[in-house]
């Protein structure tokens, strides 16, 4: 299984800052040990240093990660606060059928609500789904959802 991890970079953020990005490496590694076969993108890893690219390299970067997105299985987005660039990787998951799973505070946040197909406020919530192995179950109920809604249009 391919999966898509986007999350907060910059954020709110102004200049070339970015917010810390240690939830990465956690989130990654909850994932890992329950599903070790499962291929990670995560797009910070190979573009850590992204905030410096030029507008034709960025438009590049984030283009391409669109594309990887489309042909994922599944998405992770952790989004503490609002990000623009999740958001329309979110938005683009949805079009593409592609079940997005957030790690979000912002519960009543309606990009969070209309476009993931679940949303943890913490990841310590998110790694006890995982480790019961949730996740499969929830995967097969929103694919069996999505068959019924197309069949009765």
């Amino acid at each position: 299984m391919k999966v898509f991890f986007g999350g907060i970079i910059q954020g709110s953020c102004q200049g070339s800052n970015i917010t810390s990005q240690d939830y990465r490496e956690k989130i990654k590694a909850i994932f890992h040990e329950k599903y070790p076969d499962f291929e990670i993108i995560d797009p910070f890893a190979s573009h850590s240093n992204s905030i410096e690219y030029d507008d034709d390299q960025a438009k590049e970067t984030f283009f391409m990660h669109l594309d990887i997105v489309d042909s994922s299985d599944l998405m992770i987005a952790f989004l503490p606060q609002a990000s623009m660039g999740t958001a329309i990787e979110m938005y683009r998951a949805l079009h593409c059928q592609v079940p997005v799973i957030t790690i979000s505070p912002m519960s009543t946040n309606w990009v969070i609500r209309l476009f993931s197909i679940k949303n943890f406020e913490t990841i310590e919530s998110f790694a006890k789904f995982i480790q019961e192995d949730n996740l499969m179950k929830l995967l097969s109920d929103n694919k069996k959802a999505s068959e019924k809604i197309e069949e009765s249009a």
